[in-house]
């Protein structure tokens, strides 16, 4: 195998495929990138639970396959002077040249890199790559990290006549964004659940102006964008049933702007930390929200404008998601809606679609 590659391409797309390395693996070649020159150069992490594929543009002079450690062929070419790379193998004697650089590496058998799995198009969906990139991360910091219910360490992607919904919940709260859809291959509503591992790597190949292609096959689903491939296992399971989970006939309702009441609770949580836990004591009256919290070290007081009357609603929250909600939230005027102290909030936007809906579940106040 022999090709030239330009080093900031090269690098972009190493970098890229190394996110779906697996860590440590009893299989060498599961630690390593697998290299293709074909038509074009293509480069492959895959750990099993999540693939990344990396289409370059290099000049083929020998075809053939060759899996690299992945750490340090990265590191090789991140290192490498601003130049064109040349990477040649023999057997699995690699030599690669960058200017006035050189090294030899040994790589691995090619064959015992496990084969990416081909998804089998059921559903497919076309979308922006911003949008896309704005619905995962607007949504992202409310799946579940607690393995006991797999389903929920993913986000929901449902697709009906409207649009595509995406959904996180972990227990505590709930994310929600909508968003139509630019083209779909077909007119059947569908769902799949995404783990949020492999989310957080969508964000990442969703960088630029262009589409994104998701295709649901049986057991995996793929994300194309542009250059970049990911193929991930699809969570299976029952995943909360979010419309009915969001309580809608509230009877209060307020309006608030967004900075205004995160800057009131970000002030107030100094005196809260990871080992000085205390909920946010809200109370909601006729245009001022009154924020107090207390702690072995202090308590702390804010106040905040509110649009409408709160009824003297007294509500308890814990102030990491709260903030989270309202930093993710893509609107600076904000309608929060409650029954009561003991149901939760539910976080719209004062105008316009709803596009997004963020409900987080109230902490239990001890008396004063």
């Amino acid at each position: 195998m022999k090709f030239s590659c330009e080093k900031a391409l090269l690098s972009a797309a190493v970098a890229a495929a190394s996110r779906a390395v697996a860590a440590k693996s009893s299989i060498p070649a599961m630690e390593g990138i697998l290299i293709e020159a074909g038509e074009r150069l293509r480069l492959t992490g895959y750990n099993l639970e999540t693939g990344i594929q990396a289409t370059v543009p290099a000049e083929i002079l020998e075809k053939g396959s060759l899996v690299l450690s992945a750490r340090l062929f990265g590191e090789i070419v991140r290192k490498m002077p601003d130049d064109m790379v040349v990477f040649s193998s023999s057997g699995y004697t690699v030599n690669i040249k960058c200017g006035l650089s050189e090294f030899n590496i040994l790589g691995t058998d090619p064959e015992e890199f496990p084969e990416l799995p081909s998804v089998d198009q059921q559903n497919g969906l076309v979308l922006s790559q911003p949008t896309m990139r704005s619905m995962i991360s607007q949504t992202l910091f409310a799946v579940s990290d607690n393995e006991s219910r797999p389903i929920h360490t993913g986000s929901l992607f449902d697709v009906d006549e409207n649009g595509l919904t995406v959904v996180s919940v972990d227990g505590y709260r709930l994310a929600l964004r909508r968003e139509p859809i630019q083209e779909r291959q077909s007119n059947a509503c569908f769902s799949f659940v995404v783990p949020g591992s492999a989310l957080s790597e969508v964000e990442k190949i969703c960088s630029g102006e262009g589409t994104v292609t998701i295709t649901q096959g049986a057991r995996h689903v793929m994300f194309r964008a542009g250059d970049m491939v990911l193929v991930a296992r699809r969570l299976e399971g029952e995943f909360l049933p979010y419309k009915n989970a969001i309580p809608r006939n509230n009877s209060i309702k307020v309006e608030v702007d967004t900075r205004s009441l995160l800057q009131s609770i970000d002030r107030v949580s100094l005196i809260i930390s990871e080992k000085l836990k205390s909920p946010l004591r809200c109370v909601f009256g006729d245009g001022m929200v009154s924020i107090t919290t207390r702690t072995s070290i202090g308590d702390a007081a804010d106040q905040c404008p509110i649009t409408g009357d709160g009824e003297g609603l007294e509500i308890g929250f814990n102030n990491k998601y709260l903030m989270d909600a309202l930093k993710n939230a893509p609107a600076d005027r904000l309608r929060l809606e409650f029954t009561s102290g003991v149901a939760p909030c539910v976080i719209l936007p004062a105008e316009g679609e709803e596009n997004f809906i963020y409900m987080v579940l109230p902490v239990r106040l001890k008396a004063n």
